[in-house]
């Protein structure tokens, strides 16, 4: 039973080189090398993802393509720099119209998220990794998501220094370990309740 692998990158950049991708790359490896079939990454700050918490917010929105293709996959790989201490405003934007899950349940009371897996990867030069992850884990939570055990894969540089992800010259160890055992355990996790979900 295949699992496929939906990533987004919450970058704020519209296009070119990020950091947020180069880490996003890291864990696609690792899921792939454990039989996943990852997708193309939606680079969100490309499309025009409008403010609300609706499912649609009228016309020029993208965010139903991005809705289908995320509930369409087994593990959504949420992708995120820090700013200033926190997941960047792109990754909350995503997180506001999620909210709209809590009143899409069906006959059971499952939102569309039940029974799907989400994983973090974050970046950033300063501290907050944890801080990030924490908001991102409980507003994924509370619209559904199912969190594994390490779900979160992150790097942060020295504080008050220069240095990017994507201009490191190789994948740190400890950052290439835990790709592997985030990928591990969503892969696992997400096969039992492609077989099994929650009852609701």
């Amino acid at each position: 039973m295949s699992v496929v692998v939906q990533p987004i990158n919450c970058t704020l950049k519209a296009s070119g080189e990020s950091s947020t991708e180069a880490m996003i790359a890291v864990v696609k490896t690792a899921f792939e090398e454990k039989g996943a079939s990852v997708e193309k990454t939606i680079r969100i700050a490309s499309l025009n993802i409008k403010p609300g918490v609706t499912s649609d917010e009228g016309e020029g929105d993208d965010w139903p393509q991005v809705r289908e293709k995320i509930l369409a996959a087994d593990v959504l790989l949420f992708g995120t720099p820090i700013w200033m201490g926190q997941a960047g405003s792109i990754a909350k934007r995503v997180l506001e119209r999620m909210d709209a899950f809590l009143s899409e349940t069906d006959e059971r009371d499952r939102m569309p998220s039940y029974g799907k897996i989400a994983v973090a990867a974050i970046v950033g030069n300063e501290d907050g990794a944890h801080a990030a992850s924490a908001q991102i884990f409980q507003a994924l939570n509370d619209v559904g998501w199912t969190i594994p055990a390490i779900g979160v894969c992150y790097w942060v540089g020295e504080a008050m220094g220069s240095t990017d992800f994507k201009d490191l010259t190789e994948t740190p160890a400890m950052v290439a370990k835990t790709a592997r055992m985030l990928s591990s355990n969503a892969v696992h996790l997400a096969g039992l309740l492609k077989g099994d979900t929650y009852p609701g």
